[in-house]
This record gives C-alpha cells, sequence and structure tokens, in this order.
C-alpha cells in the first residue's frame, strides 16, 4: 500500500508512506512503489498515527440500563449499580458487547485500548469473557487488560487472590483503587501491597487515584513513593486524580515533581471526571478533572481515556477520542494552539507510551496503523471531529467512510459545502 499526499501532525505536507509487510518502510515526499502496491490519495488531508484509549471499562460498556438506570449521576451509585448486575453477567452478553464496542472503536480509528477489568468476582466472568475478546480482537487491535478489584482490594473478601488469579490467566496490568477502601491508611495500604506484587511480577500499574472531591484523598502521593521505592520508574499510573483539582495549590507544588521523579504517568478522563465529579456541590460547583496542563508542564506524560461508554456511569459516548480530547480541551482551557495539539497527543502518543506500544508513529519501521482524518491539522479535528475516512491495522484497511460534505440548494452559493477551511 502507498499513501500518497498526506498531511502530517508535525505539519509537513505532499508526504508520501509505503507499507510492506505490515510495516512503514519508507516516508518522504514523491515515493516509489512496486508495481501492484494498492495506491491511495490522501488528498492532503491529515494522516496520524492511530487513537489510543489508555482507560476504558470494556466489561461494563453498553450495559446502561441494566438492571436499571443511575437516578442520582453520582460514582458510587454506579458502583453499586454494577454490584447489582453482576450476578446476572454471562460470558456470552460480556463478549457480545465488547466486540461490538470494539467494531465502534476501529471505525473510529481506535486501535489500542487499555481495559480494567472487575476482579470482584468469585466466577471471574468478566475475565474469562475478555481474555477471549483480547484473543478475538487480536488482529485489529490491540487491547490491554487491567486487573481491577473494583470493591476495594482490602475491602472486599478474598480481593488479592482473585487479583492474582486473574494475573496467573493473562491479564496484563496490576489495578487497584485505594480511595474506596474504608480508611485513609487501608487505602496506602493497598497501593503498597499492589506495587510490590508488580514489581515480583514485572508488570506495570494503573490505579485508579483519589477519584474524589476530597483535597484530602492523596492515595497519588503513596503510588509515586512506592514507584521510586521500588523502581517502577515509568511503569505506573495514576487514573482520574480529581482531588487533585480541589487539592491546596502549595501541596501540589510539592505532589507535582514528586511524580515526575518517579515517572508515574497520570490519565485524566474529561468526559466521566466532569459528569461524574462536583455532585454534591451547590454553587459554585467543581468541575472535577485533574490539573492536566500543569502535570504536563512538570514533564508527566499525561493521557486521555474514555472511561465509560453505555454503562452505569455515563449514559453516552460512541468510541470517540476526538469528542474525548475536546473535552479535555475545553475543560483545562488548554485553547491555545500549543494546548490543541497537547490534547490531540493526549489520546495519540502520549497514551501510546503510557501503555508501552512497540513500533507506534509514522516512522520507518513502525507498524503499519494509522488514521486518515478529513481535517488539515489536529486542531481542525478536533474541531470538526474529523470524519475518519480510512483506518489501516497492521498494513490492511479495516474502515472507511466518505467524505463529509451538505448538499445545498441556495440561489447564488455553492451547490456543495465542505466542513473544512481554505
Amino acid at each position: 500500500m502507498l499513501i500518497t499526499n498526506a498531511t502530517l501532525p508535525d505539519g509537513r505536507t505532499g508526504i508520501d508512506l509505503l507499507v510492506q509487510q505490515q510495516h512503514i518502510t519508507a516516508v518522504g515526499p514523491q515515493l516509489g512503489a512496486p508495481e501492484g502496491t494498492e495506491v491511495i490519495d490522501a488528498r492532503g488531508w491529515l494522516l496520524a498515527p492511530p487513537f489510543v484509549d489508555a482507560h476504558f471499562h470494556m466489561d461494563a460498556t453498553l450495559s446502561h440500563g441494566l438492571p436499571r438506570v443511575n437516578a442520582s449521576g453520582t460514582l458510587l451509585e454506579g458502583i453499586a449499580l454494577w454490584g447489582e448486575l453482576k450476578p446476572l453477567l454471562t460470558q456470552e452478553a460480556l463478549v457480545e458487547r465488547a466486540l461490538r464496542y470494539c467494531d465502534w472503536a476501529v471505525a473510529q480509528g481506535l486501535l489500542a485500548i487499555r481495559s480494567h477489568v472487575d476482579v470482584c468476582d468469585d466466577r471471574l466472568l468478566a475475565v474469562e469473557a475478555l481474555l477471549q475478546v483480547k484473543r478475538q480482537v487480536a488482529p485489529y487491535l490491540q487491547l490491554q487488560l487491567v486487573a481491577f478489584p473494583q470493591d476495594g482490594l482490602l475491602r472486599s473478601p478474598d480481593a488479592m487472590a482473585k487479583l492474582q488469579r486473574a494475573l496467573d490467566m493473562g491479564v496484563d496490568v496490576v489495578g487497584g483503587i485505594p480511595h474506596f477502601e474504608r480508611t485513609m491508611a487501608e487505602g496506602a495500604e493497598s497501593v503498597r501491597l499492589l506495587c510490590e506484587l508488580a514489581a515480583e511480577r514485572g508488570l506495570p500499574v494503573d490505579m485508579h487515584c483519589d477519584e474524589s472531591d476530597d483535597p484530602l484523598s492523596r492515595h497519588i502521593e503513596t503510588l509515586a513513593f512506592q514507584a521510586q521505592r521500588l523502581g517502577l520508574h515509568g511503569r505506573c499510573t495514576g487514573s482520574h486524580l480529581t482531588s487533585m483539582h480541589s487539592m491546596d495549590n502549595y501541596y501540589v507544588s510539592k505532589l507535582l515533581p514528586l511524580m515526575a521523579e518517579a515517572g508515574v504517568n497520570a490519565v485524566a478522563n474529561p468526559l466521566i471526571n466532569i459528569t461524574l465529579q462536583g455532585r454534591h456541590d451547590h454553587y459554585p460547583k467543581r468541575r472535577g478533572m485533574t490539573r492536566v496542563p500543569e502535570l504536563m508542564a512538570a514533564g508527566i506524560t499525561v493521557g486521555f481515556g474514555h472511561d465509560c461508554v453505555l454503562d452505569p456511569w455515563y449514559a453516552f459516548g460512541s468510541g470517540d477520542m476526538l469528542e474525548v480530547a475536546a473535552m479535555g480541551l475545553h475543560v483545562a482551557q488548554m485553547t491555545s494552539l500549543q494546548g490543541q495539539r497537547q490534547c490531540f497527543d493526549a489520546v495519540t502518543v502520549n497514551n501510546a507510551r503510557i501503555l508501552g506500544l512497540q513500533g507506534y508513529g509514522l516512522e520507518p519501521g513502525c507498524r503499519a496503523d494509522f488514521v486518515l482524518l478529513q481535517a488539515r491539522s489536529p486542531a481542525e479535528a478536533l474541531r470538526l471531529r474529523a470524519a475518519r475516512l480510512l483506518v489501516v491495522g497492521q498494513g490492511r484497511v479495516l474502515a472507511r467512510a466518505p467524505e463529509r460534505c451538505v448538499a445545498l440548494d441556495l440561489p447564488g452559493r455553492p451547490a456543495t459545502v465542505d466542513f473544512t477551511l481554505p
């Protein structure tokens, strides 16, 4: 395959990209290609590496309304609802919903997902189901699984044993939820135990950390300490970090360098964080998303996750990571050109770094995974939620869509109008 006349995220235009044997072999202007190569004219549209979601819950996706709808819209009612649903789950339904979501993801150019999977169930049905899904989608989507003790490592009976069983079955990452333990002390102890387990097994760590409006929920500090103590630099991620939105500024000025020194990554979930947080506030009402620009300025790798789609916590979503990035841009007030590009990176290259993806990018030697967007720049892609004209995985076309335009019948006006600026 030869893609011609593409625009790249770094601003280069008129660029060709040659694919051979599932890898990118050349990038540059006016490339030649062997006879018989499929040639696709990008027509100047934006060719980007695929979208990556660093935080999702695929075991719960598309279960909205089962067994009932979250009336209060709170995090805690969502957790309670999921607890009601767990005994009713079947492996077949879990697999079917997850595969349907993976189809949505691929159509949106989303080719790598890190999904947390609840291990606080004696049957480990969700673990078995998502391991099956992981094998099934491997030819076209990289699915990474996190062993997630939704009900608390120390709060839920035998959660550690079940989490270890999940890792033995092939789950990739050690998860946790320290702020959901009974006390701050038990939360800190859960972080220690889980980080030691990850160090012992040579695995990454990705914890739901401080998903709370409580400014005294400070388990991210403990995670940074344990990462430093155990040499887990670059392998630990704190997800959500919404309490940081409410923390004292002086304390945050101490916390950010600690995270940077320990190489701890951060994942914000803009759509969900601003929906679930601040529910106990009247006015002014906190929005809850963590301090994305400040984290980035401190040298911390920050990604954005979708977190939920049509589940007990969120009644919306479609797997569109441009929607996630655009919401992050608005809430974090990252409206400068640099900020817009940083938000695009937060759903592409930053998330790929957090997941440790090998061969990700648009350079020779990388996997032939990319998406052609109907936009001329990352900023325009965000503004327009650009159409995914072409999605390619391992050198194979996985999805196509027509260019978006509107037919008009107005006197003295053009017959069609596209959605891009000249």
